[in-house]
């Protein structure tokens, strides 16, 4: 069997080819930031500790994936303070949420051609 050597960009777009593994989104196949991407496809906003605790990573793990994801465009990052206390959110941004819908369709197209 042949198939294109092409992959998907690391800029975050999916490449062009008839495999489904080029619809793939290099910017959030990792793990680490699929997880985020989908703990905050859920609310508007969240804490930066609550992501970190839900994807279980450490605050330097989550704010490399984080600056990665906001690269990007998918993810918005605000500063500014809980009475004394600095404070970081996390949202989603309507680039990441349709980011997250095609890469989750990827994932379906290619099992689907795996698997069927």
């Amino acid at each position: 069997m042949t198939s294109p050597s092409s992959t998907s960009s690391t800029s975050g777009a999916a490449g062009t080819g008839s495999h489904p593994r080029h619809q793939l989104d290099d910017a959030i196949h990792s793990p680490v930031r699929l997880s985020v991407v989908s703990a905050l496809s859920g609310v508007d906003r969240a804490e930066f500790g609550e992501v970190r605790d839900a994807v279980e990573v450490s605050d330097s793990v989550l704010s490399k994936q984080v600056a990665a994801l906001e690269a990007v465009g998918y993810v918005e990052v605000t500063k500014g303070r809980v009475g004394r206390r600095p404070r970081t959110w996390l949202a989603l941004t309507d680039a990441g949420r349709a980011a997250l819908r095609a890469h989750l369709a990827a994932l379906r197209a290619l099992l689907g051609a795996e698997l069927g």
